[in-house]
């Protein structure tokens, strides 16, 4: 399990992450002070977990948690901060907790051990029905007919027209695929997904995620020339990065 976190105060934030290393086996791969550079950052990057300050600089950490409730793949936000009076808004934002400093070390410890059981939990929810269909999958090539995607869903395979696949995203080791209606979990990566379908209607716009371009409703833009995605029918939004952007904007012809 990955994580980052965003305190603008060095003493808080070293200490923070020595009580992580002390108590979980969570990686924190990256620290920010600023609230518009962990923006960015997820733009390109995706993390498991944020442990987030409220009071930093740019955009506080309540915005940016209110922006990262959008995102369709979401991570477990964590609040860490010296005001009580924000927590009925963070949970409200559904975020996995609220910790007020100065840092309680069996507070934390109790914490990490929730989150940790949780991200178990998901990814194994994630992974049975893979498992078990994955001797079908391997049987029946993903490409049956010229428009056509096997997809699984529940130990079954359905046949399903690729226009009607909205987007996919990546998730730790699988593909989930959504449809209007439906979601399924490929166990293989984005790429190899991506690949097998009609080249013509789908785009890799970021590393995590693909999308039908027939089914984009609206282009927002958003920070950095970047873009998020609304797609027909659907709430989700789908965010193109920094690098797919100049040939997104070709295609689109912007």
């Amino acid at each position: 399990m990955k994580a980052i976190i965003v305190e603008d105060e060095l003493p808080a934030r070293e200490e923070l992450e020595y009580l992580i290393q002390t108590h979980s086996s969570i990686e924190v791969t990256d620290s920010f002070e600023d609230g518009l550079d962990v923006f960015r950052f997820l733009q390109d990057q995706e993390t498991d977990a944020i442990f987030l300050d409220i009071n930093i600089p740019s955009l506080d950490g309540m915005l940016l948690a209110q922006n990262i409730s959008k995102f369709v793949k979401k991570p477990y936000i964590i609040f860490t901060t010296a005001y009580k009076e924000h927590a009925a808004q963070a949970f409200e934002l559904e975020a996995f907790d609220y910790i007020l400093k100065p840092y309680d070390e069996k507070r934390i410890a109790s914490m990490l051990r929730k989150l940790e059981n949780a991200y178990e939990q998901r990814n194994a929810q994630i992974q049975e029905p893979v498992q078990a269909g994955q001797t079908r999958v391997a049987e029946t090539n993903t490409v049956v007919a010229p428009g056509r995607i096997n997809l699984l869903k529940n130990d079954k395979i359905i046949v399903t027209d690729a226009n009607d696949i909205y987007y996919a995203c990546a998730q730790e080791k699988v593909t989930r695929v959504f449809t209007r209606h439906e979601e399924y979990t490929m166990p293989m990566s984005i790429s190899e997904f991506h690949a097998r379908l009609p080249q013509q209607d789908f785009f890799r716009c970021h590393r995590s995620y693909t999308v039908n371009l027939s089914q984009i409703r609206e282009i927002v833009p958003w920070f950095n020339h970047t873009y998020l995605l609304r797609l027909r029918g659907l709430e989700a939004e789908i965010p193109v990065s920094r690098s797919k952007a100049k040939e997104f904007r070709q295609i689109m012809r912007l």
